[in-house]
């Protein structure tokens, strides 16, 4: 390519000026998430060397098939960018490895090459939006990211471009933890009657909500692999969901790997070949699900989930079930109300604990969550873990480094000042929403006319805001 972009892989956008400049989450080799996951896709040969050619890689987040360990360290001697996020975690890992490491500043402009630049956004959640422009043309890189507190200025920066790419990853629930349980042992997955809607129609109302002209199918093409995991993948959307039933007056839905020209905007579609079917034993990565835990594995447990203070405050206990064993670790006293059971292998939960990426367990869904007590009752199965557990142990305490409620206040004031006014007032109505569509869904049945009536006026209520 001379000056455009191309998209492959799981979350890999390249960028050329002439020759390839910058790459993202280069996911190249190799498995994710206790291999759990594989790519869904062989990245081609061309594609490849472009990657490996490329001067600069920008990294969203900690997750594996974004910042993948054995793929960076092919792209060794790169300068790698990131978004300049709360806790410093990744920047000071990679540091310590003697990469060459540059941060990138919020809302900061800068310039990769003559035709390319680059602005990051970095939000609360710990993940990152890349805004890239080339030759005039302006890409959203949104991965896997909500944008959290950044929805309007990145909306008054699309207002100034003529093209404009919304990449971002949309899907049925398979990029994060549905391997939920109740206490009968019925699995509560997420709503069954996502699979009969198209996602055409949510992806264009919001690729038309930011303003965007086209939209790019993205960070979405991984497949499960383990055999204790690979029944999730029924709800891995394939290349051509995407752009079923999107209509817009004014946006286009574009194939998930293209070659984009930003000189003559003509674009073409990529075929990479499609990775093979295989599943593979949790036994080739080391998991047995027979083994117990040691004393001290015990003990380094009960530690790690303690120093999350703030979950004590809605979750009384947490028990790690391990080779048919329980160990409960109380985290508010004598009460036992609400609590969480993860049963899952040991070799998997060690390895999660000591580098503290617990959230890595919870994505792979091999292993299984069940819910007990009260949090049964208030809990969106959609979601069953949000707000009150994932985000405080894996983003705000594993990545973010805030434990205490002292590191929480200071960390979440430092997300405010980012974002200032208009982010906070973002966050606030993206809060609201949820709340609003939760309570709504409890009293309406989805199916119904006042339901899809209402649906109508909320979306261009949302627009109008």
């Amino acid at each position: 390519m001379n000056i455009g972009f191309e998209t492959i892989g799981n979350a890999i956008l390249i960028c050329h000026d002439n020759k390839p400049v910058l790459a993202t989450d280069p996911w190249i080799i190799g498995d994710a998430y206790f291999g759990s996951w594989c790519l869904s896709h062989e990245i081609p040969t061309e594609q490849m060397q472009a990657i490996k050619d490329c001067e600069y890689i920008w990294l969203s987040h900690g997750h594996p098939d974004h910042l993948h360990d054995e793929s960076l360290r092919l792209l060794n001697g790169k300068k790698i960018l990131l978004p300049d996020h709360v806790g410093g975690r990744i920047f000071n890992s990679l540091a310590e490895q003697n990469y060459e490491v540059h941060i990138l500043k919020d809302k900061i402009w800068q310039a990769l090459s003559e035709h390319i630049k680059v602005l990051c956004l970095s939000d609360y959640n710990q993940d990152a939006t890349l805004l890239v422009e080339i030759n005039g043309r302006l890409i959203v890189n949104m991965n896997d990211s909500s944008a959290l507190g950044w929805t309007s200025f990145i909306k008054k920066t699309i207002r100034k471009y003529d093209r404009s790419f919304y990449l971002r990853l949309y899907g049925f629930g398979n990029a994060d933890m549905i391997n939920v349980f109740n206490e009968q042992g019925v699995r509560l997955l997420p709503d069954p009657e996502t699979l009969n809607v198209p996602l055409g129609p949510q992806i264009a109302r919001d690729t038309d909500f930011l303003g965007a002209t086209h939209f790019v199918p993205f960070s979405s093409f991984h497949k499960y692999q383990r055999t204790d995991s690979v029944w999730a993948e029924q709800y891995s959307p394939s290349v051509d969901d995407y752009g079923k039933s999107f209509e817009s007056g004014s946006s286009y839905c574009l194939p998930g790997f293209i070659q984009y020209n930003c000189v003559t905007d003509e674009w073409k579609k990529i075929d990479p070949r499609e990775a093979s079917g295989r599943t593979r034993l949790p036994e080739e990565f080391g998991d047995r699900w027979d083994e117990q835990l040691e004393r001290c594995e015990i003990a380094l447990a009960k530690r790690y989930f303690k120093s999350f203070l703030q979950i004590a405050t809605t979750l009384d206990f947490i028990n790690l079930r391990v080779g048919d064993r329980d160990h409960i670790i109380e985290l508010s006293g004598s009460k036992f109300h609400k609590g969480l059971t993860f049963q899952v292998p040991r070799q998997s939960l060690m390895t999660a604990i000591e580098y503290e990426i617990f959230d890595d367990i919870l994505i792979g869904n091999f292993a299984k969550t069940i819910l007990h007590g009260k949090w049964q009752r208030h809990v969106d199965h959609n979601s069953p873990l949000y707000p009150e557990f994932t985000p405080y142990i894996a983003k705000y305490g594993d990545n973010g480094r805030a434990k205490t409620k002292a590191e929480l206040a200071s960390y979440f004031k430092t997300y405010r000042k980012k974002v200032g006014l208009p982010g906070i007032l973002d966050i606030f109505i993206e809060k609201l929403e949820i709340h609003s569509k939760s309570v709504f869904r409890s009293f309406l049945n989805e199916d119904s006319r006042f339901y899809r009536g209402a649906k109508i006026v909320y979306h261009s209520a949302r627009k109008t805001i």
